[in-house]
């Protein structure tokens, strides 16, 4: 909104059957008139045993929501996933894959953090690669953002690391104060590989990131000197323009 972005932000109720199809519908109905569909953090859905994602997924997985969302990516949409969003993107195969699928044992994931809790700080992310609307002009640039989680540990095969490296699909990544990779605590706390704190599909439309960008205001964070404001949603609106 802050941007200038007409937000449309609907509840899914789940009392019972018939308010769930209906909220299914809703969403089905808005995702139909949008450019930009965005899975929000602060845990989703309660952040129940294993995090939300896999009540995001199951949604997705709705074969009315699946058609809407591939629609949606077939008109040139875009998708964002931050936290909570970022597990249901990686979960549901729209990360990296770019179309909702099963996933195999090959397929990366994010796992409970390495230090068995859930971990709220400040960290400092480098854009990797901005071949992205999302990042567009951000390349090698550091932001100093805010974590929150439990479970954004990525994980994958060294193939698959591999073949997202080649495919300047490793969007952003943790570093320490000298702008180096990071590979654990504390500036890679939940120990993700190869310092990956944010993904995108191939065609850079979909991005996922385990940062909260969006809780960074002026007049908040004083104590953080390097704390920035990572506007990846002025780059998403202004793709549109």
């Amino acid at each position: 909104r802050k941007e200038g972005a007409d937000v449309h932000s609907l509840p899914l109720l789940n009392l019972n059957n018939e308010l769930l199809n209906k909220s299914i519908d809703n969403w089905v109905k808005e995702i139909q008139q949008s450019q930009i569909l965005v899975f929000s953090g602060g845990f989703s859905a309660g952040d129940e045993p294993d995090g939300s994602a896999k009540f995001i997924v199951n949604v997705l997985k709705n074969q009315k929501m699946k058609d809407a969302v591939h629609e949606l990516l077939a008109r040139d949409g875009m998708i964002l996933g931050i936290c909570n969003g970022f597990q249901a993107l990686v979960k549901s195969g729209l990360l990296p894959y770019g179309e909702i699928r099963d996933l195999d044992e090959n397929s990366p994931t994010l796992a409970h953090n390495a230090i068995g809790r859930h971990i709220s700080q400040m960290v400092n992310v480098k854009v990797a690669n901005d071949d992205s609307p999302w990042l567009k002009g951000t390349k090698g640039q550091l932001f100093t953002i805010p974590i929150s989680h439990g479970e954004g540990r990525f994980m994958a095969s060294e193939e698959v690391l591999t073949e997202l490296y080649k495919n300047g699909q490793i969007a952003t990544q943790y570093v320490d104060f000298d702008g180096n990779i990071a590979h654990g605590m504390p500036f890679n706390p939940n120990n993700s590989l190869f310092g990956i704190e944010g993904i995108t599909s191939q065609n850079g439309k979909i991005f996922g990131r385990m940062g909260h960008p969006e809780r960074f205001t002026e007049g908040l964070l004083k104590n953080i000197p390097t704390a920035n404001y990572h506007n990846i949603f002025r780059n998403g609106l202004e793709y549109f323009k």
